[in-house]
């Protein structure tokens, strides 16, 4: 692609003002590792929401929403359940608050709040050290890939995917190493203001250029509907033939099957609270369990509207302008470059500028985002705690500055030996989270739990997810889930009933503090044997029924920009009016009822 000199302006702009904004805030983030990692808790919940979202609307991602919108039509929208993207859901309405009063650095200095001292809780520390670190050179790898291929079709120059990746790899790892946490959330707002901007252009853009009657001349019967039988029942033959055999390779042609282990791997993914990444630290840094709640609440809010604006909107002039090219040439198409080329292809110059900088500053996101949470395991629960507990906040600053760069590295060289972006957001989500699930189930809701169970459990599921793809490449990883599951259940359950329970006034002190539901009647007893004035404040009903109301409220977030692109105005106004529905009950139900 020739970019225009506008264009190419407005790139050099953007990735000369994040460096200025990483080095402007180093002095801050320089203070101490608390504020280098989490910002001194010092950063408004708001900020700190955005910043989320802003780190979870990543390029690879999107390229993969956009091929999936692309083939999947108003299904798609099912589809990112398979993460999940309803755990934000589950984090708004209790477990972010659950989380955020332990008032810890990181999820392994969490476990001492749950487990106490000792040798199980020092295994369990070392275990999620080593699932954050590994799960975090799985997004690096991700990222690596996704913008290697983003790249290539826009840059002018004769170089490789990988090339580029390396480049663009260098100027973000430069101002995350300097500006640490600060300067990841200050950058991810300048970031996101220029994706909503460039979103929201392309949304209108694609209205104004195609009407309904020509989507619908390229699109088969049934892709406009969000719901679905058994069946897919979505058949592009003599449309474009080449979309079936790309169905097919999902593995998504038994939908119903399909949407079934989405639901029931999300359910148990979200019970498990988050995983030990970007997500996880934002919770940590916020000034309290409320403000906690509402910056996971804020995410949904903020992200869906712009980022499905931008995804419905290049799916349908790919559909339009691309697909009768697709089955005219009757070849292999890689559907993951759809977002590119419709871009090179359709956007206009300045626009075409920043659509591309607002795709870089996605990408930097979510890549600066990973990469400033992994090192806080490796410095705070290994470096400083193990080997040098003594030392000033310069050491630690400049030790954290070579373990990021450190993986990096790593990341980069795994994302060189996979090709697919699909493949290695599957395994990610699929089966490296599915390890995860058990023993972080039952952190939380069974008393008897304790650290070698959660050990045992956590081992038990890393290895099963880290052996999968060696043993079964050809194996959907989300149809792994169980498997998985069942692992970390056994070596979970095992390890706790084969080692004594952990002390009464660990566990005392938890439920006081955290207060979570789920079989913790033996404590509460004891709770309130020594404080009669003790109050229950665990509201499981009250939970559990506002989950199912933010999981349609969210879904309604995620539909109605796809309504409004593709013009399904009366499909619209349904999902508007059980947005409103839905949002006086969480105001009502949830948001009156957060507690200071």
């Amino acid at each position: 692609m020739n970019l225009h000199l506008i264009d190419i302006l407005i790139i050099i702009g953007y990735l000369l003002g994040t460096i200025a904004i990483g080095f402007y805030l180093s002095k801050k983030a320089s203070k101490s590792i608390n504020a280098y990692f989490l910002g001194g808790k010092k950063i408004s919940w708001w900020v700190l929401g955005v910043s989320n979202a802003s780190g979870m609307f990543d390029i690879a991602g999107t390229m993969w929403l956009v091929s999936m919108c692309f083939v999947y039509g108003m299904k798609s929208a099912w589809l990112p359940w398979v993460w999940p993207i309803f755990n934000q859901v589950f984090l708004m309405v209790y477990l972010s608050a659950w989380l955020r009063r332990s008032n810890v650095m990181t999820g392994a200095e969490w476990l001492r709040t749950r487990f106490g001292d000792g040798r199980g809780t020092e295994l369990c520390h070392i275990a999620v050290v080593f699932f954050a670190v590994v799960s975090a050179i799985g997004f690096i790898s991700y990222a690596f890939i996704g913008i290697g291929k983003f790249a290539v079709v826009f840059f002018p120059w004769d170089l490789s995917p990988n090339t580029y990746a390396l480049l663009i790899f260098f100027f973000t790892t430069l101002y995350v190493v300097k500006g640490g946490m600060y300067s990841v959330v200050f950058t991810e707002l300048l970031q996101f203001v220029i994706m909503t901007i460039a979103a929201i252009s392309v949304g209108i853009i694609s209205m104004n250029m195609v009407s309904a009657e020509a989507l619908d001349a390229v699109t088969p019967d049934g892709w406009n509907e969000l719901f679905f039988g058994w069946q897919l029942e979505l058949d592009w033959t003599g449309v474009i033939d080449s979309v079936n055999q790309k169905i097919y390779q999902d593995g998504f042609g038994l939908f119903g099957f399909f949407f079934m282990m989405m639901v029931f791997k999300g359910v148990l993914s979200s019970l498990a609270g988050p995983v030990p990444n970007y997500d996880m630290q934002r919770i940590l840094a916020t000034k309290s369990p409320k403000d906690a709640a509402k910056m996971s609440a804020i995410v949904s809010l903020v992200m869906f509207f712009p980022r499905y604006m931008m995804v419905a909107g290049l799916s349908v002039l790919a559909l339009v302008y691309m697909g009768p090219k697709i089955q005219t040439n009757n070849a292999i198409f890689d559907f993951e470059q759809i977002l590119p080329f419709a871009i090179s292809e359709l956007m206009p110059v300045g626009l075409a500028g920043l659509l591309i900088a607002g795709l870089l500053a996605a990408f930097m996101s979510t890549y600066a985002a990973a990469v400033n949470a992994a090192p806080a395991y490796i410095v705070n629960d290994i470096y400083k705690k193990h080997i040098n507990p003594n030392a000033d906040n310069r050491t630690y600053i400049q030790m954290s500055y070579l373990v990021t760069t450190l993986l990096v590295v790593v990341g980069i060289g795994v994302g060189l030996l996979i090709s697919s972006i699909n493949d290695i957001m599957q395994w990610i989500f699929g089966a490296l989270f599915g390890g995860y699930a058990a023993a972080n189930i039952l952190k939380w809701h069974w008393w008897r739990f304790n650290a070698y169970g959660y050990f045992y459990g956590l081992v038990a599921g890393l290895l099963a997810a880290l052996l999968l793809p060696l043993l079964f490449p050809e194996l959907q990883p989300l149809y792994a889930f169980p498997f998985l599951f069942l692992a970390g259940l056994i070596g979970s359950i095992s390890g706790t009933l084969l080692t004594p329970a952990e002390k009464d006034e660990v566990l005392i002190a938890f439920y006081q503090q955290v207060r979570p539901w789920g079989w913790w009647s033996p404590i509460r007893k004891k709770v309130k044997q020594r404080n009669p004035t003790f109050v229950q404040k665990s509201h499981f009903q009250r939970d559990v029924s506002n989950v199912v109301v933010g999981i349609v409220w969210q879904l309604t977030l995620v539909v109605i920009p796809i309504y409004l692109v593709i013009r399904e105005f009366h499909a619209m106004s349904i999902a508007i009016s059980l947005l409103a529905f839905t949002s006086f009950i969480l105001k009502k139900n949830w948001y009156d009822k957060l507690e200071n």
